[in-house]
């Protein structure tokens, strides 16, 4: 490897260094408190009910028995929950993603939520949920998704990034073309092309602590929520334009977390 002679010799005040990380100590001893281990004084638990399908209808959720269960305080569906973004296409896609509107879109999305006085009981009212569903066609293939004939997911999307806008839905979001030069001149001048294609699993991140937060509503209207998060004014915005609340009203307080790389900016 080849190194700027500038930089030869040259002594870094931080880079090549091992500085103390601050937050070191509380770590490895274990006294961090990260978003699951936030508790408050009676406070109360919530646990989410998931969709064990990959694409289907939501025909007709009934909570009642849930509702009377001893120790349960609320349970809420998308129908708690009222569309107020204003035609924003990408808010509604977070609404939608937090509980399931009229259809699960994938295996594990919300569909329904408990508020109980202990964990135990939540889960108790969870299996207490009678849920209709109608099912849907599905393909867990990117290659199969992106194909005309592919079930429709989302009739709210068409194609970006084409030179004519399409006026059918489709599963694809976006096309995106990215290149310099001349392609053209540059194989006429190559001596081997090589196309090869290839294709890899999904991936995430792999921080060690998963999502988690703590809430306060005050009845003054406003709130406080602790949660494990990299971006606490994403958080703020998003979830006072969800919940319709001004967003002066909600503070946001960043737990310690256990890794994010990008993941823990979401709503």
């Amino acid at each position: 490897m080849n190194f700027d002679p500038r930089f030869s010799g040259r002594k870094f005040a931080s880079v090549g260094t091992r500085p103390i990380r601050p937050d070191g100590i509380d770590k490895v001893t274990g006294r961090a408190r990260y978003g699951a281990d936030f508790n408050m004084a009676g406070q109360l638990v919530g646990r989410v009910l998931r969709s064990p399908h990959a694409h289907a209808r939501i025909v007709k959720i009934d909570i009642s028995k849930a509702e009377k269960l001893a120790g349960v305080k609320a349970v809420i569906t998308a129908a708690d929950l009222p569309d107020l973004t204003d035609g924003d296409a990408a808010m509604y896609d977070v609404l939608d993603n937090c509980m399931a509107r009229t259809k699960a879109l994938y295996d594990g999305h919300a569909v329904a939520a408990v508020a109980a006085i202990d964990a135990r009981t939540a889960r108790q009212a969870l299996k207490l949920i009678e849920i209709e569903y109608e099912l849907l066609p599905h393909v867990t293939d990117v290659d199969e998704a992106a194909k005309h004939t592919a079930p429709l997911i989302n009739d709210a999307i068409f194609t970006e990034g084409l030179e004519e806008k399409p006026v059918k839905p489709s599963n694809v979001t976006k096309r995106s073309q990215f290149g310099h030069g001349d392609v053209h001149q540059g194989f006429g001048q190559a001596d081997f092309i090589v196309e090869r294609s290839f294709k890899t699993e999904q991936t995430h991140q792999g921080y060690i602590e998963p999502h988690a937060c703590v809430a306060n509503f005050s009845s003054d209207g406003t709130a406080d929520l602790w949660v494990c998060t990299q971006g606490h004014f994403v958080y703020r915005q998003h979830c006072a334009q969800l919940l319709g609340m001004e967003a002066s009203k909600l503070r946001v307080t960043s737990s310690e977390i256990g890794g994010g790389f990008g993941g823990k900016t979401h709503v």
